[in-house]
């Protein structure tokens, strides 16, 4: 519930701050960037670094002998492409009509934190050291601080082009966007 949750509103924070900041809009571009932005590193986030975490932390993880490598790792859009995939679509579709950034950068920061808790809770096995609480807050800390802030904020900004005298983006409200796109 938590990944396809996050994947969702990472779908449109990075939409959105690449819609914010682009002169031209193309939607497939756009969908293709909130797809690979969201996807991609909210399974980073949800699942690659916990699955490490817990690795290195020595937790037993819950999965029959002879499981997939997506299997153990909890891989969303493999397991339940079929949530996962939408989501990220519906993610896009609202960033296109209704770029916000702020009220989903925080929300994405938030599922994203639930989500990679729960996958160390599951490995958890009832069991809580000191030590597995301390490396799992680390754990936690690089899976959702690190990849969260660059698919919100660097990745999309990697496929806008500059032309030289772009305005800040705290200056950028609602009525100069409609001022620009009536111009187009």
């Amino acid at each position: 519930m938590f990944h396809p949750a996050h994947v969702l509103l990472s779908a449109m924070v990075t939409a959105s701050i690449f819609e914010l900041h682009t002169k031209k809009r193309k939607f497939i571009e756009m969908l293709l960037i909130g797809l690979l932005g969201s996807i991609g590193i909210s399974t980073l986030s949800d699942s690659l670094i916990p699955y490490i975490g817990e690795i290195l932390l020595g937790m037993h993880i819950h999965v029959h002998e002879h499981a997939s490598f997506a299997e153990r790792v909890h891989i969303g859009f493999i397991e339940e492409w079929q949530i996962v995939i939408p989501a990220a679509i519906a993610g896009v579709l609202i960033a296109y009509y209704w770029p916000k950034t702020k009220f989903p950068h925080a929300g994405h920061v938030l599922l994203s934190t639930w989500a990679s808790s729960f996958h160390i809770i599951m490995a958890m096995d009832g069991h809580l050291s000191l030590w597995k609480a301390l490396g799992s807050f680390v754990f936690l800390f690089l899976a959702v601080w690190l990849p969260c802030c660059f698919s919100d904020i660097v990745f999309p900004l990697l496929f806008v082009k500059s032309e030289g005298n772009l305005s800040h983006a705290h200056h950028y409200n609602s009525k100069n966007r409609a001022a620009t796109v009536r111009k187009r």
